[in-house]
């Protein structure tokens, strides 16, 4: 379980430190900052999928992403006494994205590249990883310094001593492109494997094209994926690997009388069968509303008979009906029973839902002088995180 989570200079988030639980709920007003941070985690698990250059560039490219504001807003500025106002800079101009969790933890700097000739390469602007670590435990210290990459070279502990694993690394690949075996680097392998297990769900589609409304050739689907296009498979998978019962629960929580059922069709399809009290025959998903076809799709994916260590839902409430919210809210803290869940909401409803779980993390952010910023979090109240030098 990830216990924290490190942002710097990223869009609008300058310095940010967040303590996570089991059930975390993000929540602000508009502009606070709540995709940036959604955005920021993502990026991380790019890291692991070889897909982190690529992520900046769909996002305009890393001079674009980084903090617009001044290196340090003072108290000063805060107050008023002075404009707020930029000067010379302390530290290079760096994206820094980090996480701590109880056995591993790990932290990427990136930068832009030195300038050079033109014809030396069409990709100049293509930021570079500057540097890597993984380290034992929550908190760094150079003792617990497990991988090290500075620019190219890759090294790992090895007793007192340190082992070169790569002197050539390309500045465009992770350190999990390069290295990771059970002999010579454990737990870069066990890192990048665990966050290649992190699902995010982002705002299912649900239009009249959308895939989970067509039948779908059906095999065994213990992960939904992420546009719900085997969303019959995935239920037909809960029912027969996973809990049918929480699955009839959660239907009959939302609609009350409801029944669901999955039909084989010829050519091995799988179509989607919603019988609802009063009507002669079922429903089939083309004729589901937008929000029941989404609150179909979020029981698949919270129900799933392989929970990830990471569940991210962003706007789960999205073309829901706030009647809907509570029994969603159960579904979500049945699921963090199981793994790590970040809901990313502004729903007030399904907020104070999640809310009523004690151990429901409630973060709320808020924005001053133009950075995202946690309501309430003073200088002692921020988790212990050291950037690697």
């Amino acid at each position: 379980m990830l216990k924290t989570l490190a942002v710097a200079n990223y869009r609008s988030i300058n310095k940010l430190v967040i303590p996570l639980e089991r059930l975390n709920v993000i929540t602000g007003p508009n502009g606070s900052g709540k995709s940036n941070l959604y955005r920021a985690l993502r990026l991380l698990a790019e890291t692991a999928q070889g897909g982190v250059i690529n992520a900046l560039a769909r996002e305009g490219g890393l001079d674009s992403t980084f903090w617009a504001g001044p290196e340090n807003i003072t108290r000063r500025m805060r107050s008023g006494e002075v404009p707020v106002q930029g000067g010379p800079r302390q530290n290079a101009v760096r994206l820094r994205l980090g996480f701590a969790a109880e056995d591993f933890s790990y932290a990427i700097a990136l930068g832009l590249p030195k300038p050079l000739p033109e014809h030396v390469s069409y990709f100049s602007l293509d930021p570079e990883i500057k540097r890597e670590c993984i380290w034992a435990g929550p908190i760094y210290r150079p003792a617990s310094l497990l991988v090290n990459r500075a620019g190219a070279m890759i090294r790992a502990r090895e007793g007192h001593s340190w082992d070169v694993l790569a002197q050539h690394t390309p500045t465009f690949d992770s350190l999990f492109d390069q290295v990771g075996s059970l002999r010579s680097s454990p737990e870069v392998l066990l890192l990048r494997e665990t966050i290649r297990g992190w699902r995010f769900y982002d705002h299912f589609r649900s239009d009249a094209e959308a895939p989970a409304r067509q039948p779908q050739l059906g095999t065994r689907t213990p992960v939904l994926h992420h546009d719900g296009r085997d969303l019959a498979a995935a239920l037909q998978t809960i029912r027969e690997i996973g809990d049918p019962e929480a699955l009839q629960a959660a239907v009959s929580d939302a609609f009350p009388g409801a029944t669901l059922n999955i039909a084989p069709l010829q050519g091995g399809r799988f179509a989607i069968e919603f019988y609802q009290e009063g009507l002669l025959r079922p429903l089939s998903a083309a004729e589901l509303s937008d929000g029941t076809l989404r609150y179909l799709l979020l029981v698949a994916a919270l129900l799933t008979p392989r929970p990830p260590t990471l569940m991210v839902l962003n706007e789960p409430e999205t073309s829901l009906h706030p009647d809907l919210l509570p029994a969603l809210a159960r579904l979500i803290i049945r699921a963090s029973e199981q793994c790590q869940v970040w809901v990313v909401s502004h729903a007030s409803r399904l907020i104070a839902a999640l809310q009523q779980d004690p151990e429901c993390n409630s973060i709320v952010l808020e924005k001053n002088f133009g950075q995202t910023e946690i309501v309430g979090q003073g200088m002692l109240d921020e988790p212990a995180w050291y950037w690697p030098d």
